[in-house]
């Protein structure tokens, strides 16, 4: 099964993308001809990332853009790079997550910065990318990853 928004030239935002998951989606996208903006949080993971899609694709059409996604200003700030940037979005990976460890009972801050990242990021990226995918009147998907952890954790 194909869909429009997964078509050369279009653009691809991965939250998420400098490691696992995130990082093959990226490189695919990149693989199909796609413009590729990597989220992830700044540092040499993202850079690395980056460089890596970059060769699995064309090295100009990809961009790395630091973006803690618990922080809503941080993801329109992204919204905003990629438009000006790209134009348009045809597809955005909501795929960022992170696992504290400890048990239930454990540190409640540890809780908070896994629902501010696992739950939060996502309605972020849903609520600020949404309304400009809805307006730009191309096809566009919005895919949000999870983990077995969502579910028995």
């Amino acid at each position: 099964m194909t869909h429009p928004a997964l078509a050369a030239g279009r653009v691809a935002v991965v939250a998420g993308a400098a490691s696992g998951i995130g990082l093959a989606a990226a490189k695919a996208f990149a693989g199909l001809g796609m413009r590729v903006c990597l989220a992830d949080l700044p540092g040499d993971a993202l850079d690395a990332a980056a460089e890596v899609v970059a060769r699995a694709g064309a090295s100009d059409q990809v961009f790395a853009h630091p973006t803690d996604v618990s922080r809503m200003v941080e993801v329109e700030a992204l919204r905003d790079a990629v438009f000006a940037r790209f134009g348009e979005v045809g597809v955005l990976m909501n795929n960022a997550g992170i696992g504290a460890g400890g048990g239930a009972y454990d540190s409640l801050e540890r809780w908070r910065r896994v629902m501010e990242v696992n739950l939060w990021g996502v309605v972020h990226a849903v609520h600020a990318f949404t309304p400009a995918l809805l307006a730009q009147g191309a096809p566009a998907a919005i895919i949000n990853t999870g983990s077995k952890q969502g579910v028995t954790n």
